[in-house]
């Protein structure tokens, strides 16, 4: 087995030191809550994009100027809360709040920026997420019966807003915000039944604010249940006549999942992926009533499978429970069985909301720079 701890740190986001459902990780990992900052200053450029905003401004200091620079939310959280790139403008004088980078450097994340003229709030605030439909409609089917997991014909939508962006077993009482950091690194041992290892390392990546992420850190996808509590929400495609179900992701790289309903072993293409271990495995799935169970296997261990860093191995086993309840919302469950990391199975569930009418963001990991 290969454990892996990546320690390098990344920029992270939430517009506000306190978490919501649509932050994307820890922003402790990068600036310093401790350290209040305020600058004024004039802006000099404006990066829209993605995985941040930037604002860089020139500050006095002394007879000079330096430039410094702000961080922001996602263009796409930016954005749910009616700002644009042509809310502010080079040339603009503006005011900061927010807190200092951990490391000295002139980076700070903002809090708030305002016009210094008028005090004009710019970027201030983030949505609260896409706004979930509520309707009193009945669970959409298909011709035989089965419940959709996607829109019906002629509509569109998908899955997000999740009850829980944090994976912890169920029944267990712990304090984690929405980037799956504990309030309480005391609480380690509760989250799950973790062997004596992989305690050691969930709690390492805790105490370093989930610096070490590899989604943030290179891009890599987000396997295993954490695709269910990442922003921006999940489509499913279902192709019937071909037996498969698409899963794709409005996280991370646009990423897609497969899951099987031909019955087939799950074993890799002989000549093409073989039996390399996968990060979003080998899934098979059936019909279980109006529940659809997905068993997936062949994961490697180069993602992490929760926001709050949880290990796992090569020996992770997951079993799936997906029952749309209503036409609003997707109750998901999963079992994780993995010998390599835990003492025993374990479970956790949440639901997810149906966005109606909408297609997931365009949000890329990194964009690329013109």
């Amino acid at each position: 087995m290969k454990y892996r701890f990546f320690a390098s740190a990344f920029v992270v986001s939430s517009i506000a030191l306190a978490a919501s459902a649509s932050a994307h990780h820890q922003i402790t990992a990068k600036f310093d809550p401790q350290r209040s900052i305020s600058l004024s200053g004039v802006v000099t450029k404006l990066d829209w994009l993605n995985p941040h905003v930037h604002v860089f401004m020139d500050v006095a200091q002394g007879a000079e100027s330096v430039n410094w620079a702000v961080e922001l939310e996602s263009p796409i959280d930016l954005e749910q809360a009616g700002w644009n790139r042509e809310s502010l403008r080079p040339g603009d004088e503006v005011r900061v709040e927010g807190i200092a980078a951990r490391d000295g450097s002139r980076q700070v994340w903002g809090e708030s920026l305002a016009l210094s003229a008028t005090g004009r709030p710019v970027f201030d605030t983030v949505g609260s997420g896409p706004t979930a439909s509520a309707t009193n409609r009945p669970v959409p089917r298909w011709p035989d019966g089965q419940p959709r997991l996607g829109p019906e014909p002629g509509e569109s939508g998908y899955w997000a807003n999740p009850s829980s962006t944090a994976l912890v077993e169920s029944g267990v009482g712990v304090e984690v915000d929405a980037h799956g950091l504990l309030a309480n690194i005391e609480d380690a041992p509760r989250v799950a039944p973790l062997q004596p290892w992989a305690l050691g390392l969930y709690e390492a990546r805790q105490r370093t604010f989930l610096a070490s992420d590899p989604m943030f850190l290179y891009c890599l996808p987000q396997g295993g249940p954490r695709q269910f509590q990442v922003p921006y929400g999940i489509q499913f495609v279902e192709e019937r006549v071909r037996e498969r179900v698409f899963v794709l992701l409005g996280a991370g790289n646009r990423n897609f999942r497969i899951i099987y309903t031909d019955g087939r072993e799950q074993v890799g293409a002989i000549g093409g992926d073989d039996d390399n271990p996968l990060y979003f495995g080998r899934a098979v799935a059936e019909w279980d009533g109006d529940t659809f169970v997905v068993d997936t296997i062949g994961f490697n261990e180069r993602f992490w499978l929760t926001n709050g860093g949880l290990p796992h191995t090569e020996d992770l086993h997951l079993v799936e429970r997906l029952t749309r309840t209503d036409f609003d919302t997707l109750h998901y469950e999963v079992t994780i069985d993995d010998p390599g990391a835990y003492t025993r199975p374990w479970t956790a569930e949440w639901t997810l909301k149906w966005i109606a009418g909408e297609e997931t963001p365009i949000y890329y990991c990194q964009d690329n720079r013109p």
